[in-house]
């Protein structure tokens, strides 16, 4: 367990947020459940640090210790002598693994059931506390189990998918706070089960069924479904690049929000919400672009600093030259003005961590 210093902005894909005043990484899930525990029995405020790909930091920083999580480790009851036509696969993944590095590990594999969860920054660790899911897929239909150190009960329990509290982008490790800087659960380890066999799951996603040349339903090989989501998330700036400032955020900024099937404007999609009577989901993107915050929305005010991405409505970034608050003035600008015209409030996908939109 090593203490460091660094600025958040150098951990986050947004690359904004200023300093912690204490910093760790931990690399095993002895020093990570030290370093969190002691942290919470002197008081501190404590902020646990994946990928960085969900958070929107402060420029004052984190006055509290920031716990990296770098752990490793991938264990699977099949080996590559297996026959990959038979049976499944169950694979526990430590929380620091990153997301897309196990996806593909999956579909070299032959593990099926999270090759449309390709392209997706984060660590394993983050994935069940979001609910994390896109192109007809969720972390939530593969997920087995999960392991944590309970922050208020101080011991390692292991929760199983029926007990996750599994929602569209919530679980009961979103919802279960320890404070008001974080979850109750510390996430330690991740356990999948995946099928086994050449062939994807059923693809739900009419876009990406479209782009494989299937019909919704079917099916393609693993490695061709990551291949065309990957395409299709690079061509929306959703997949990470240095060299492109598209790429500069917090993925979707704005949840598909759930609302009554009566106040859906003429024209936007829905989607069945299972087990809401009357409810359906509609989409952010649909509702952003119409109120009149079109791709590239402020590209041409404040050069260097916020925009919409050029590629994808629901992504709001950081062009270069960005402090938080200007961040944070454009995700209100846009909220309030879908608010205006559809009478919906989106809510944030993203952490906000010292600062309020």
């Amino acid at each position: 367990m090593a203490e460091t210093t660094g600025r958040l902005a150098d951990h986050t894909t947004l690359r904004l947020g200023g300093p912690a005043r204490t910093w760790v990484r931990a690399t095993t899930d002895e020093e990570l459940v030290a370093a969190v525990s002691e942290a919470d029995a002197a008081g501190e405020p404590v902020l646990v640090l994946g990928g960085g790909s969900n958070l929107v930091v402060a420029d004052e920083g984190f006055a509290g210790t920031v716990v990296e999580v770098a752990t490793t480790g991938v264990t699977a009851d099949v080996d590559a002598t297996d026959d990959p036509t038979c049976g499944g696969a169950v694979v526990t993944v430590a929380a620091g693994e990153g997301w897309d590095d196990l996806v593909a590990r999956a579909v070299a594999s032959g593990w099926v059931g999270v090759e449309a969860l390709s392209g997706i920054p984060g660590s394993v660790g983050a994935t069940p506390i979001q609910n994390v899911g896109a192109y007809g897929q969720e972390v939530s239909q593969t997920l087995a189990s999960v392991r944590v150190w309970d922050r208020k009960l101080r011991g390692v329990r292991t929760f199983a998918a029926a007990d996750c509290g599994f929602g569209y982008r919530t679980s009961r490790f979103k919802v279960d706070r320890y404070d008001a800087y974080g979850g109750r659960h510390l996430v330690l380890s991740v356990t999948f089960q995946l099928r086994q066999g050449d062939l994807g799951a059923p693809v739900a996603y009419a876009e990406l069924a479209r782009t494989l040349g299937i019909e919704p339903g079917g099916r393609a090989p693993l490695a061709d479904v990551r291949a065309a989501v990957l395409g299709l998330r690079s061509g929306k700036g959703m997949v990470l690049d240095p060299a492109d400032h598209d790429t500069w955020s917090a993925g979707s900024f704005f949840t598909n929000p759930i609302v009554p099937a009566t106040d859906v404007p003429d024209g936007a999609p829905t989607w069945p919400v299972a087990g809401e009577d009357g409810l359906v989901k509609t989409s952010a993107a649909w509702l952003i672009e119409h109120a009149g915050f079109g791709k590239g929305y402020g590209l041409d005010r404040g050069a260097g600093r916020v925009a919409l991405s050029s590629k994808h409505t629901l992504a709001v970034t950081n062009r270069g030259g960005a402090a938080t608050e200007d961040l944070l003035a454009l995700a209100r600008e846009v909220r309030d003005g879908v608010a205006a015209s559809y009478g919906i409030t989106l809510v944030n996908e993203p952490v906000l961590v010292g600062c309020e939109l």
